[in-house]
């Protein structure tokens, strides 16, 4: 690590390709089959290469990398809860059956927005509850993209600060 903060390539290079086996093993004993653990020592050693001006060879060097390699494990976690695990299968029809809280949650929503002007509330829901893009709800309401986006913003802005206030 010193050779290659000084400027040594090959000791640089060495460094890299010594740590790949420890922190294999590191990977695959903490997280097993979960994850990708070629991903993580890829990362892994970008950070190092990324952020070698922070070690302080002072300190141990074993340490300085271990916390490196604890985060993009940490990275790679929160990556793998994101996923979707279930089948397709499982996720049942999406245009089935609706419940009563399903009624009573747009029953909810529709009073909310309603608390906005009525190109504003519809604009809203164009993106946020229909899934349009900005551009697609900007071009049917007749507004810039830009426009659209800083309505959308106040629009939630204002309904933020009316519904905690009655909260």
């Amino acid at each position: 690590m010193i050779g290659g903060l000084n400027g040594d390539a090959a000791a640089w290079r060495a460094l890299l390709s010594e740590l790949r086996a420890p922190l294999g093993a590191f990977f695959r004993r903490r997280m097993g089959d979960r994850v990708d653990v070629e991903d993580l020592i890829q990362e892994t050693l970008i950070a190092v290469h990324a952020k070698r001006a922070t070690y302080d060879p002072a300190l141990p060097f074993t340490a300085w990398v271990h916390a490196v390699a604890r985060h993009k494990m940490i990275d790679g976690l929160r990556r793998e809860a994101r996923r979707p695990t279930a089948p397709l299968e499982a996720a049942g029809d999406p245009a089935g059956d609706h419940t009563v809280e399903d009624g009573a949650m747009r029953r909810d929503l529709s009073r909310v927005l309603s608390l906005l002007p009525v190109r504003q509330r519809r604009l809203i829901e164009d993106v946020r509850v229909h899934g349009l893009s900005m551009a697609e709800a900007a071009e049917r309401h007749g507004m810039t993209e830009g426009a659209a986006k800083v309505s959308v913003h106040r629009g939630l802005k204002a309904l933020m600060e009316r519904v905690s206030l009655r909260t």
